[in-house]
């Protein structure tokens, strides 16, 4: 029991470790795409934690198979590098014996991958797509900054504010450039460019939102042709989009797990032998890292460690490529995904017994060749 604690303890924190720094990694990347769509105006910065927070599940689910995985690498490699494990093997700790204790840690991992992938993932996808929905019904004037240009997502208006209320409803120092478009939108009119000392916005009974300039001028044409034309005006309305908020969802990831079972489409069923293969993702990846971390003391800890992150690489890329071929129907729904865990589950098995099977073999020949003698 001393020995199994010991090992699960080394196991575990190696894992947390691991993990964390993988999820640094991944986050910091993924903050920074959403971060520079903040400066564009696109999301307002005030839901980038929230999103970040409901994507965290969905990051988990496939950095902590990994974080196992070099985990007993780099664990069970120190241990080996050390001379503790030949410690172990003194006492009767075979390849066998190790196994089974790692796969208690391994067991509480596969849990924690199940209520990620099952659960806690695509009910943060569906969060997450709210509120893109809800951030996509935003104007640009509910993410306007101000002393920033900010560009309408199809680059059709560029505006400006110098100061802006807390409540966001009364501007000074107003700047609006806007693109003019025929009637079939084919070709580019003269620009129109809106100026004001001050504007506020108003919602009319029917819904519509107007900004109202005062004290201002537009601008149509180019400058320095004859259809160059300035309007000085005291009030000016203009028609602000409205809101669309679309609360459906459609993204397979934010499907819940009852729902996909009984579907017949190729994309759910797909999407659900997806969530149900990390859990087994766990095991198998065990298997595989008990023999691969087992080193030479003279050759380093580092020696396997490539070629054990090659062989998870391949087994991951080869779940996306069948998954894309599951989605798209070009290999049969019974096979699925389960013949690749079936070929890195025989090459677990060939890693675990492959050494004491060459053993047994090297004894035999060599009894052989003393009764021959």
């Amino acid at each position: 029991m001393i020995v199994f604690r010991y090992l699960s303890r080394e196991v575990l924190l190696t894992l947390s470790a691991v993990s964390a720094v993988l999820l640094v990694i991944i986050m910091s990347g993924r903050f920074i795409k959403y971060l520079a769509q903040a400066a564009q105006g696109v999301l307002d910065p005030s839901v980038l934690f929230l999103i970040m927070g409901f994507r965290l599940p969905g990051f988990l689910q496939l950095i902590l198979p990994l974080g196992l995985f070099l985990g007993i690498l780099l664990a069970y490699g120190r241990l080996y590098l050390e001379s503790e494990m030949t410690v172990l093997s003194a006492t009767g700790m075979s390849q066998q014996r190790l196994l089974a204790m790692t796969l208690a840690p391994a067991a509480l991992v596969a849990l924690l991958v199940a209520w990620l992938s099952l659960s806690l993932a695509p009910q943060g996808v569906a969060q997450v797509q709210q509120i893109i929905s809800q951030q996509d019904a935003l104007t640009e004037f509910d993410t306007l900054v101000p002393g920033r240009f900010q560009t309408l997502r199809d680059g059709s208006r560029v505006t400006y504010t110098e100061q802006l209320s807390d409540d966001r409803v009364n501007l000074s120092g107003v700047f609006i450039s806007e693109k003019r478009f025929n009637q079939d939108k084919t070709k580019d009119r003269a620009p129109s460019v809106l100026v004001a000392e001050k504007g506020h916005q108003e919602v009319q009974a029917d819904g519509n939102r107007y900004l109202v300039l005062e004290n201002g001028y537009r601008y149509d044409g180019n400058p320095g042709q004859a259809d160059y034309r300035a309007i000085k005006y005291d009030t000016y309305g203009v028609l602000l989009p409205k809101p669309e908020v679309s609360e459906e969802v459609t993204e397979r990831e934010a499907i819940p797990t009852s729902e996909l079972f009984g579907q017949t489409g190729l994309r759910e069923r797909a999407e659900l032998q997806w969530r149900l293969s990390l859990p087994l993702l766990v095991f198998i990846v065990t298997l595989m890292a008990v023999p691969l971390s087992r080193v030479n003391p003279r050759q380093g800890r580092f020696l396997k460690l490539l070629p054990a992150i090659l062989l998870y690489m391949a087994y991951l890329t080869m779940l996306i490529s069948v998954r894309g071929a599951l989605e798209k129907g070009k290999l049969p729904m019974a096979l699925g995904m389960w013949w690749v865990h079936g070929l890195f589950l025989l090459i677990g098995l060939g890693l675990m017994y492959w050494e004491p099977m060459r053993l047994k073999q090297a004894a035999r020949r060599a009894e052989v060749t003393r009764g021959q003698a």
